[in-house]
């Protein structure tokens, strides 16, 4: 009845609590309503805050199970008025359309290489930013409907409101109107995810931009510095410029924090040599209009013959704020890290209130990745509701940055595994490579790199997996999978390669970094 597989198997007045230690836990308050028969007094045996990818995966799972489940999902419109559909922030204004948008800009590269392999067309090929916007939307747009009707098909209520916690178990939600309405529940997940941080400078919300404004820009954005140098600042800069436009980054100090260095570096490296200009060690400290509107929007004047001048625009691409300081967790005693208003958790996804729950990008120290988000909301949908005891597990989680040239990775940065074991225990193995499809058009060759980090303490196991060349993410999902399982570097030298392929490097690494050898490759 229950799905659980341990003992004790307890039940309070026919309500299924779990097993020990879920039963130690309900002295949190919820024992006394249990023990009094008042199992029915709330509304809702789960609110989940937030309809993002792990808000909805969880409250999906958790009304598959029978639970009355109820998902509050409220988007505050940015200083420039955007707003969006349910979903949150990857299939609005994150993942989704950044990856659409990424391959829009491969596809220029494509025509570019089309003709070294023999194509041929001599109109001029320019790009349409409305046309790509339009597509990009409309789809997202199909996205959002789909989610709504998934709710629905589920039995899970969705309210279009910004929630708030008055107490413990009783919250307020505001809708578009003004119009509040009141809501209790036996449990809570908290799933508001992260927005665009500002730079707290004057100008900055009158005259930039973010991520969350660029996918639905109703104007070809046009020459734009971009402000930051996370991925966010690099994905964004990079499609920018491969649609044509001239782009620069300015940097603060290194590129791609908390990422492998030498990979991140390789990765600017390219976006330099293909025309995106760095301003490095440089921050901000005014935006202001030079001339009117030259750094936002500029359209052009084609009336009276005046002259056609180029858009110019401020992206502000310098990391994400938890949203967690205007949904009144003081009031519910949830404990939040004052410094960058993240909430630290249990292995269990547990808050400091044991009834109020956490996943995704709020969490403190955990991955800021959309399906790490859906895999906690679903396993802890299954540990409160179905008896399991399955965790969410935050090691070796493979992840790609989608620059021009896409950065693929799966554990630990070089940097990270000299500090866990020492530089005289990890073993670097790397190597160049030339894509077979980058030799007839001549470009890039020997930019492509490959590198795996070792245990020598642990039968040379591979701790540490980075790529550098197309199609990234497909690669690393593979090996991610391999260091899932414990691969060894012998096991990788003894598998054999799809030829000819860019994966296939990882088959047949044999120079290490300390022998100082060459690695560049020249044919197969």
């Amino acid at each position: 009845m229950t799905g659980q597989k341990t003992v004790p198997n307890v039940f309070i007045n026919k309500t299924h609590v779990g097993g020990c230690d879920k039963t130690l836990q309900v002295s949190d308050g919820s024992l006394q309503q249990l023990l009094s028969g008042d199992g029915e007094a709330y509304d809702y045996d789960l609110i989940v805050i937030g309809g993002g990818s792990g808000g909805l995966a969880c409250s999906k799972e958790a009304a598959s199970l029978g639970k009355k489940v109820m998902v509050l999902d409220y988007v505050v419109p940015t200083p420039k008025g955007t707003t969006w559909g349910l979903g949150g922030t990857c299939v609005n204004v994150g993942c989704i359309p950044k990856k659409l948008m990424h391959q829009t800009a491969l596809l220029g590269t494509a025509m570019q290489d089309a003709r070294k392999f023999g194509w041929e067309f001599e109109e001029t090929v320019k790009h349409n930013w409305d046309t790509m916007k339009t597509a990009v939307n409309n789809y997202i747009g199909s996205l959002n409907w789909g989610y709504r009707v998934a709710l629905r098909d589920k039995n899970v209520t969705y309210v279009n409101a910004y929630a708030e916690f008055l107490d413990q178990h009783k919250i307020k939600a505001t809708n578009k109107r003004g119009k509040e309405t009141f809501y209790t529940a036996a449990k809570f997940v908290l799933a508001t995810g992260e927005r665009p941080r500002y730079l707290g400078v004057p100008g900055d919300k009158e005259y930039c931009i973010t991520s969350d404004d660029l996918f639905s820009l109703p104007y070809c954005p046009g020459k734009t510095l971009v402000i930051g140098a996370s991925y966010v600042a690099l994905e964004c800069g990079g499609f920018l410029a491969g649609l044509g436009l001239d782009v620069t980054v300015m940097v603060r100090s290194i590129l791609l924090r908390g990422f492998d260095q030498d990979m991140a570096n390789r990765a600017g490296e390219h976006m330099e040599e293909h025309g995106v200009k760095f301003l490095r060690k440089y921050v901000p400290v005014k935006v202001r209009r030079r001339r009117p509107a030259s750094l936002t929007k500029r359209r052009a004047n084609k009336a009276a013959g005046g002259e056609r001048t180029l858009n110019r625009s401020v992206l502000i691409a310098v990391g994400r704020d938890a949203c967690t300081d205007k949904i009144g967790l003081d009031k519910a005693g949830v404990k939040v890290n004052p410094k960058n208003g993240k909430i630290p958790v249990n292995d269990e996804e547990q808050t400091s209130v044991p009834h109020i729950y956490a996943i995704g990008d709020i969490l403190e120290g955990k991955w800021e990745l959309t399906p790490v988000a859906i895999q906690a909301g679903r396993l802890l949908a299954r540990r409160l509701y179905a008896g399991s005891s399955v965790k969410c597990d935050y090691i070796n989680v493979p992840t790609t940055v989608f620059t021009p040239l896409e950065y693929g990775s799966c554990g630990l940065s070089e940097e990270k595994a000299t500090e866990l074991y020492g530089n005289d225990n990890v073993e670097v193995f790397h190597s160049l490579f030339w894509p077979l499809e980058f030799t007839v058009p001549g470009r890039d060759n020997n930019r492509c790199y490959a590198k795996l980090i070792c245990n020598k303490l642990d039968n040379d196991r591979v701790i540490g997996f980075h790529y550098l060349g197309p199609n990234a993410g497909e690669v690393t999902q593979g090996f991610g999978a391999a260091m899932k399982c414990g691969v060894t570097k012998e096991q990788l030298d003894g598998t054999i390669g799809i030829h000819p392929t860019c994966a296939e490097v990882f088959t047949t690494l044999d120079v290490t970094k300390s022998s100082g050898g060459d690695i560049t490759q020249a044919g197969c």
